[in-house]
Protein backbone atom coordinates (compact mmCIF):
# COMPACT_ATOMS: atom_id res chain seq x y z
CA UNK A 1 0.00 0.00 0.00
CA UNK A 2 2.64 2.35 1.11
CA UNK A 3 4.79 1.67 -1.84
CA UNK A 4 1.97 2.07 -4.73
CA UNK A 5 1.01 5.52 -2.65
CA UNK A 6 4.41 6.31 -3.19
CA UNK A 7 4.33 5.17 -6.92
CA UNK A 8 1.33 7.49 -7.31
CA UNK A 9 3.09 10.81 -5.96
CA UNK A 10 5.99 10.60 -7.78
CA UNK A 11 4.86 9.17 -11.23
CA UNK A 12 1.16 10.43 -11.27
CA UNK A 13 0.92 13.73 -8.45
CA UNK A 14 4.52 14.92 -10.00
CA UNK A 15 4.45 13.45 -13.25
CA UNK A 16 7.94 11.96 -13.46
CA UNK A 17 9.29 9.68 -16.41
CA UNK A 18 9.46 5.82 -15.02
CA UNK A 19 13.26 4.66 -14.82
CA UNK A 20 15.07 8.14 -14.33
CA UNK A 21 17.10 8.73 -11.60
CA UNK A 22 15.67 11.28 -9.87
CA UNK A 23 12.82 9.95 -10.29
CA UNK A 24 14.15 6.53 -8.57
CA UNK A 25 15.67 8.38 -5.83
CA UNK A 26 12.61 10.40 -4.92
CA UNK A 27 10.16 7.14 -5.46
CA UNK A 28 12.67 5.38 -2.39
CA UNK A 29 12.77 8.50 -0.46
CA UNK A 30 9.19 8.75 -0.26
CA UNK A 31 8.20 5.06 0.43
CA UNK A 32 11.21 5.00 3.09
CA UNK A 33 10.18 7.92 5.12
CA UNK A 34 6.45 6.93 5.14
CA UNK A 35 7.26 3.56 6.28
CA UNK A 36 10.23 4.10 8.48
CA UNK A 37 8.20 7.07 10.48
CA UNK A 38 5.02 4.34 10.34
CA UNK A 39 7.32 1.60 12.23
CA UNK A 40 8.69 3.98 14.51
CA UNK A 41 5.48 5.62 15.88
CA UNK A 42 4.26 2.18 16.15
CA UNK A 43 7.15 0.33 17.95
CA UNK A 44 8.75 2.96 20.10
CA UNK A 45 4.92 3.61 21.84
CA UNK A 46 5.13 -0.24 22.47
CA UNK A 47 8.51 -0.17 24.28
CA UNK A 48 8.08 2.88 25.87
CA UNK A 49 5.40 1.13 28.08
CA UNK A 50 8.37 -1.16 28.90
CA UNK A 51 10.98 1.55 29.49
CA UNK A 52 8.32 3.13 31.81
CA UNK A 53 9.23 0.52 34.19
CA UNK A 54 12.85 1.06 34.08
CA UNK A 55 13.72 4.56 35.22
CA UNK A 56 17.48 5.37 35.71
CA UNK A 57 17.87 4.89 39.38
CA UNK A 58 15.79 0.92 39.08
CA UNK A 59 18.49 0.23 36.34
CA UNK A 60 21.45 1.22 38.45
CA UNK A 61 20.23 -0.57 41.62
CA UNK A 62 19.68 -4.05 39.86
CA UNK A 63 23.40 -4.00 37.71
CA UNK A 64 24.74 -2.71 41.07
CA UNK A 65 23.87 -5.82 42.78
CA UNK A 66 25.33 -8.16 39.81
CA UNK A 67 28.73 -9.47 39.33
CA UNK A 68 30.34 -8.82 36.58
CA UNK A 69 30.08 -11.98 33.75
CA UNK A 70 26.10 -11.91 34.63
CA UNK A 71 26.64 -8.05 34.85
CA UNK A 72 27.65 -7.63 32.02
CA UNK A 73 24.96 -9.57 30.19
CA UNK A 74 22.26 -8.15 32.32
CA UNK A 75 23.37 -4.70 31.31
CA UNK A 76 23.68 -5.01 27.70
CA UNK A 77 19.86 -6.56 27.39
CA UNK A 78 19.22 -3.40 29.77
CA UNK A 79 20.51 -1.26 27.42
CA UNK A 80 18.17 -2.53 24.91
CA UNK A 81 15.34 -1.00 27.18
CA UNK A 82 16.54 2.07 28.22
CA UNK A 83 16.42 5.82 26.97
CA UNK A 84 20.05 7.08 26.99
CA UNK A 85 22.26 8.08 24.36
CA UNK A 86 25.57 9.53 23.97
CA UNK A 87 24.51 12.69 24.92
CA UNK A 88 24.11 11.21 28.36
CA UNK A 89 27.08 9.47 28.88
CA UNK A 90 28.58 11.49 31.44
CA UNK A 91 25.99 11.60 34.31
CA UNK A 92 24.74 8.24 33.35
CA UNK A 93 28.41 6.96 33.87
CA UNK A 94 28.93 9.17 37.32
CA UNK A 95 25.55 7.29 38.42
CA UNK A 96 26.61 4.42 37.95
CA UNK A 97 30.09 4.51 39.12
CA UNK A 98 29.08 6.01 42.25
CA UNK A 99 26.13 2.90 42.78
CA UNK A 100 29.05 0.94 42.85
CA UNK A 101 28.05 -0.56 39.20
CA UNK A 102 31.59 -2.72 37.95
CA UNK A 103 33.40 -0.96 35.59
CA UNK A 104 33.31 -3.42 32.87
CA UNK A 105 29.43 -3.50 33.68
CA UNK A 106 28.80 -0.14 33.00
CA UNK A 107 30.63 -0.06 29.91
CA UNK A 108 28.43 -3.17 28.61
CA UNK A 109 25.28 -0.70 29.37
CA UNK A 110 26.49 2.00 27.58
CA UNK A 111 27.87 0.28 24.55
CA UNK A 112 24.47 -1.26 24.18
CA UNK A 113 22.15 1.27 24.92
CA UNK A 114 23.00 3.54 21.88
CA UNK A 115 23.47 0.87 19.25
CA UNK A 116 21.28 -1.81 20.75
CA UNK A 117 17.18 -0.31 20.31
CA UNK A 118 14.00 -0.29 19.73
CA UNK A 119 15.02 2.43 16.88
CA UNK A 120 17.28 -0.23 15.25
CA UNK A 121 15.02 -3.38 15.55
CA UNK A 122 12.55 -1.90 13.98
CA UNK A 123 13.78 0.00 11.26
CA UNK A 124 15.69 -2.90 10.20
CA UNK A 125 13.06 -5.27 10.39
CA UNK A 126 11.35 -3.21 8.22
CA UNK A 127 13.55 -2.60 5.73
CA UNK A 128 16.17 -5.79 5.90
CA UNK A 129 13.63 -8.38 7.06
CA UNK A 130 13.75 -10.57 10.63
CA UNK A 131 16.74 -12.03 9.95
CA UNK A 132 19.14 -9.18 9.46
CA UNK A 133 17.37 -7.22 12.29
CA UNK A 134 18.02 -10.38 14.53
CA UNK A 135 21.48 -10.80 13.57
CA UNK A 136 22.59 -7.10 14.56
CA UNK A 137 20.73 -7.05 17.78
CA UNK A 138 22.75 -10.38 18.69
CA UNK A 139 25.75 -8.56 17.77
CA UNK A 140 25.25 -5.91 19.15
CA UNK A 141 24.26 -7.74 22.47
CA UNK A 142 27.76 -9.63 21.71
CA UNK A 143 30.00 -7.20 21.63
CA UNK A 144 28.73 -4.94 24.38
CA UNK A 145 29.35 -8.41 26.78
CA UNK A 146 32.36 -9.30 25.08
CA UNK A 147 33.86 -5.63 25.30
CA UNK A 148 33.07 -4.93 28.56
CA UNK A 149 34.21 -7.93 30.06
CA UNK A 150 37.29 -7.45 28.41
CA UNK A 151 37.55 -3.85 30.29
CA UNK A 152 36.80 -5.07 33.42
CA UNK A 153 39.50 -7.32 33.13
CA UNK A 154 41.81 -4.91 32.85
CA UNK A 155 41.52 -3.59 35.92
CA UNK A 156 41.42 0.36 34.69
CA UNK A 157 39.52 1.80 37.31
CA UNK A 158 42.33 4.17 38.20
CA UNK A 159 41.79 5.66 34.65
CA UNK A 160 38.70 6.89 35.72
CA UNK A 161 39.08 10.56 36.03
CA UNK A 162 39.22 11.22 39.98
CA UNK A 163 36.71 13.47 41.10
CA UNK A 164 34.43 10.82 39.49
CA UNK A 165 35.35 8.67 42.73
CA UNK A 166 34.23 11.84 45.03
CA UNK A 167 30.80 12.81 43.44
CA UNK A 168 27.83 11.67 45.23
CA UNK A 169 24.61 12.26 43.00
CA UNK A 170 22.61 9.39 45.15
CA UNK A 171 19.70 6.84 44.07
CA UNK A 172 16.97 9.10 43.69
CA UNK A 173 13.40 8.23 43.90
CA UNK A 174 11.81 5.11 41.76
CA UNK A 175 8.07 6.30 41.09
CA UNK A 176 5.47 3.99 40.55
CA UNK A 177 3.36 5.01 37.64
CA UNK A 178 -0.64 3.56 37.16
CA UNK A 179 -1.91 2.45 33.98
CA UNK A 180 -2.97 5.27 32.92
CA UNK A 181 -0.03 7.44 33.38
CA UNK A 182 2.46 4.96 31.60
CA UNK A 183 0.21 5.48 28.55
CA UNK A 184 0.79 8.81 29.02
CA UNK A 185 4.51 8.64 29.44
CA UNK A 186 4.60 6.23 26.39
CA UNK A 187 2.83 9.14 24.77
CA UNK A 188 4.77 11.74 25.89
CA UNK A 189 7.51 9.76 24.75
CA UNK A 190 6.71 8.83 21.80
CA UNK A 191 6.30 12.22 20.52
CA UNK A 192 9.02 13.76 22.37
CA UNK A 193 11.34 10.97 20.07
CA UNK A 194 9.78 11.76 17.13
CA UNK A 195 10.96 15.00 17.34
CA UNK A 196 14.20 14.43 18.24
CA UNK A 197 15.19 11.95 15.42
CA UNK A 198 13.23 13.00 12.42
CA UNK A 199 15.86 15.28 11.15
CA UNK A 200 18.07 12.00 11.20
CA UNK A 201 15.65 10.26 9.79
CA UNK A 202 14.81 12.51 6.48
CA UNK A 203 18.50 13.30 6.13
CA UNK A 204 19.68 9.59 6.45
CA UNK A 205 16.58 8.51 3.63
CA UNK A 206 17.88 11.59 1.49
CA UNK A 207 21.31 10.22 1.53
CA UNK A 208 20.16 6.88 1.21
CA UNK A 209 17.70 7.82 -1.64
CA UNK A 210 20.70 9.77 -3.50
CA UNK A 211 23.08 6.60 -3.60
CA UNK A 212 20.06 4.82 -4.62
CA UNK A 213 19.77 6.70 -7.40
CA UNK A 214 22.71 8.03 -8.61
CA UNK A 215 25.72 5.94 -6.95
CA UNK A 216 26.86 3.03 -9.42
CA UNK A 217 26.27 -0.24 -8.26
CA UNK A 218 29.85 -1.56 -9.57
CA UNK A 219 31.34 1.37 -7.22
CA UNK A 220 29.78 0.12 -4.28
CA UNK A 221 30.54 -3.32 -4.42
CA UNK A 222 34.42 -2.71 -5.57
CA UNK A 223 35.06 -0.82 -2.65
CA UNK A 224 32.95 -2.42 0.04
CA UNK A 225 31.99 -6.09 -1.53
CA UNK A 226 33.37 -8.85 0.00
CA UNK A 227 36.17 -9.37 -2.21
CA UNK A 228 37.88 -6.19 -0.61
CA UNK A 229 39.73 -7.51 2.38
CA UNK A 230 39.75 -4.23 3.65
CA UNK A 231 36.23 -3.27 3.40
CA UNK A 232 35.17 -3.96 6.78
CA UNK A 233 38.26 -1.51 8.62
CA UNK A 234 37.63 0.98 6.36
CA UNK A 235 33.86 0.98 6.93
CA UNK A 236 34.33 1.28 10.59
CA UNK A 237 37.24 4.14 10.37
CA UNK A 238 34.49 6.24 8.50
CA UNK A 239 31.67 5.37 10.65
CA UNK A 240 33.46 6.41 13.93
CA UNK A 241 33.59 10.50 12.62
CA UNK A 242 29.99 10.30 11.89
CA UNK A 243 27.40 11.24 14.19
CA UNK A 244 24.28 9.84 14.16
CA UNK A 245 21.59 7.36 15.43
CA UNK A 246 20.20 3.95 14.16
CA UNK A 247 17.65 6.51 12.57
CA UNK A 248 19.49 8.69 10.14
CA UNK A 249 22.14 5.62 9.26
CA UNK A 250 20.20 3.17 8.59
CA UNK A 251 18.45 4.08 5.71
CA UNK A 252 22.04 4.51 3.93
CA UNK A 253 23.32 1.73 4.48
CA UNK A 254 19.49 0.03 3.21
CA UNK A 255 20.72 1.97 -0.28
CA UNK A 256 24.40 0.53 0.56
CA UNK A 257 23.34 -2.91 0.75
CA UNK A 258 21.15 -2.71 -2.57
CA UNK A 259 24.01 -1.86 -4.10
CA UNK A 260 26.13 -4.47 -3.32
CA UNK A 261 27.64 -3.37 -0.08
CA UNK A 262 28.43 -6.98 1.98
CA UNK A 263 26.24 -7.26 4.73
CA UNK A 264 29.04 -7.69 7.52
CA UNK A 265 30.29 -4.76 6.40
CA UNK A 266 26.71 -2.84 6.82
CA UNK A 267 26.64 -4.14 10.21
CA UNK A 268 30.14 -3.04 10.82
CA UNK A 269 29.80 0.65 9.74
CA UNK A 270 26.06 0.90 11.25
CA UNK A 271 27.83 -0.44 15.02
CA UNK A 272 30.42 1.95 14.67
CA UNK A 273 27.99 5.06 13.73
CA UNK A 274 26.13 4.15 16.97
CA UNK A 275 28.30 3.02 19.43
CA UNK A 276 31.66 5.07 18.37
CA UNK A 277 31.52 8.76 17.43
CA UNK A 278 33.59 11.07 18.26
CA UNK A 279 31.45 13.86 19.92
CA UNK A 280 30.90 10.91 21.92
CA UNK A 281 34.58 10.48 23.24
CA UNK A 282 34.87 14.53 23.83
CA UNK A 283 31.93 13.78 25.93
CA UNK A 284 33.27 10.67 27.68
CA UNK A 285 37.07 12.18 27.82
CA UNK A 286 34.98 14.62 30.81
CA UNK A 287 35.22 10.92 33.01
CA UNK A 288 38.01 8.82 31.37
CA UNK A 289 41.65 9.10 31.16
CA UNK A 290 43.20 9.07 27.90
CA UNK A 291 44.36 5.54 28.23
CA UNK A 292 41.12 4.11 29.33
CA UNK A 293 39.10 6.13 26.43
CA UNK A 294 41.71 4.77 23.85
CA UNK A 295 41.25 0.93 25.57
CA UNK A 296 37.37 1.24 24.92
CA UNK A 297 37.18 2.77 21.70
CA UNK A 298 39.96 0.47 20.35
CA UNK A 299 38.83 -2.77 22.01
CA UNK A 300 34.69 -1.61 20.78
CA UNK A 301 36.64 -1.07 17.46
CA UNK A 302 37.80 -4.40 16.97
CA UNK A 303 35.38 -6.63 18.20
CA UNK A 304 33.22 -4.83 15.26
CA UNK A 305 35.59 -5.78 12.81
CA UNK A 306 35.49 -9.03 13.84
CA UNK A 307 32.00 -9.43 13.60
CA UNK A 308 32.13 -8.11 9.90
CA UNK A 309 34.01 -10.39 9.03
CA UNK A 310 32.78 -13.23 10.58
CA UNK A 311 29.23 -12.32 9.13
CA UNK A 312 31.15 -11.33 5.38
CA UNK A 313 32.66 -14.87 5.68
CA UNK A 314 28.99 -17.28 6.94
CA UNK A 315 26.58 -14.76 5.04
Amino acid sequence: MLKDFADYVVYNLIGLTPGSRFAEALDFFVYDTLKIFLLLATIIYVVAMVRSSFPPERTKRILSRKREYVGNILAALLGTVTPFCSCSAVPLFIGFVESGVPLGVTFSFLISSPMVNEVALVMLWGLFGWKIALIYIGTGLLVAVVAGMTIGKLKMEGYVQDYVWKMQVGDGETVTRTLRQRLEYARGYTLDLLKKIWPYVVVGVGLGAFIHGYVPTEFVARWTGPDNVFAVPVAVALGVPLYSNAAGVIPIVHALMEKGMAIGTVLAFMMAVTALSLPEAIILKNVLKTRLLATFFGTVAVAIVFVGYLFNAIL
